[in-house]
């Protein structure tokens, strides 16, 4: 059997599952959890000290009784294939993380006729798994697919695709979407706002409220202009294959769950680089 490994150093997430266990207990405590009966959300992907609550969230969302999670990835521009993570499994601190390899058949095929095509995932990156923990924690009897979008038109078009292939399969699939919004400051060369409180309230309440009215509107056109034009996603990918399934699978209203930015967590005055988080919902 050939296993992903992790490739993402200590300090992401919890290694120790009753810590996980523990700390997602504390994400939930004193929150009005969403009801369990979306088959799409977004959630952030960095480390579980700024946003492991809003990756919370969007799980908890989600229906229970799931044959398949898709985490999908991003951090791809428009000219990159669809990339599939081709191991038999995943490892998480809960053990092995088994890969719908079905699924992912079917869905190559199908992927493989759009322009951009696809391949295999040869890359580290954190987009998916620093949330594959959480997933096994909330549906330890689900498989994993292991999926990065580009960020183009295509990726909606193969979130259709994922949709139909599912339902030819005859299996009950949840999709997750994996991205950050607004990378601000000196660290992502991204400063037009200046620093300080201002530029903390401009990505919150302009740019980042931009890119989630947007995701609401269900325009995939839309999303990408402002990830584009404002630099409003790292990852328009994996928002819009989780648009394409939603819209596919008949969720034509997203719900913005929770926002908060890096600079929120990192209590007092706002630091010269911050990142912004949204947690949102699919429903009918």
């Amino acid at each position: 059997m050939q296993i992903r490994e992790y490739s993402l150093p200590q300090g992401w997430f919890p290694r120790n599952p009753d810590d996980i266990s523990g700390e997602i207990s504390g994400y939930l405590k004193g929150f009005a959890c969403p009801a369990a009966d979306s088959l799409a959300c977004l959630a952030p992907h960095a480390g579980w000290y700024y946003c492991g609550r809003l990756m919370a969230l969007s799980c908890a969302s989600l229906k229970k009784d799931v044959r398949t999670i898709a985490v999908i990835g991003g951090h791809l521009p428009a000219n990159y294939p669809a990339l599939f993570a081709m191991e038999d499994a995943a490892r998480t601190p809960f053990g092995i993380l088994p890969i719908d390899k079905e699924l992912r058949y079917q869905l190559m095929n199908k992927i493989d006729s759009l322009s951009c095509g696809c391949a295999e995932d040869r890359y580290k990156d954190n987009t998916i798994e620093v949330l594959l923990p959480m997933v096994h924690y909330f549906f330890p009897e689900a498989d994993l697919l292991w999926l990065r979008l580009p960020a183009s038109l295509d990726a909606y078009e193969a979130g259709k695709l994922l949709s139909k292939t599912a339902k030819k399969l005859g299996k009950l699939i949840a999709v997750i979407g994996s991205t950050d919004l607004t990378h601000y400051g000196s660290n992502y060369g991204f400063s037009p706002h200046g620093s300080g409180e201002k530029a903390l309230h401009w990505v919150r309440d302009n740019n980042d409220a931009c890119f989630i009215k947007a995701v609401e509107s269900g325009s995939p056109e839309e999303v990408l202009l402002c990830a584009e034009k404002d630099s409003s996603s790292c990852s328009a990918g994996a928002v819009l294959g989780a648009m394409g399934f939603a819209a596919a699978e008949g969720l034509n209203s997203a719900k913005l769950l929770e926002y908060t930015t890096s600079a929120d967590v990192d209590k007092g005055r706002p630091p010269d680089s911050f990142v912004g988080y949204a947690s949102m919902s699919f429903g009918g």
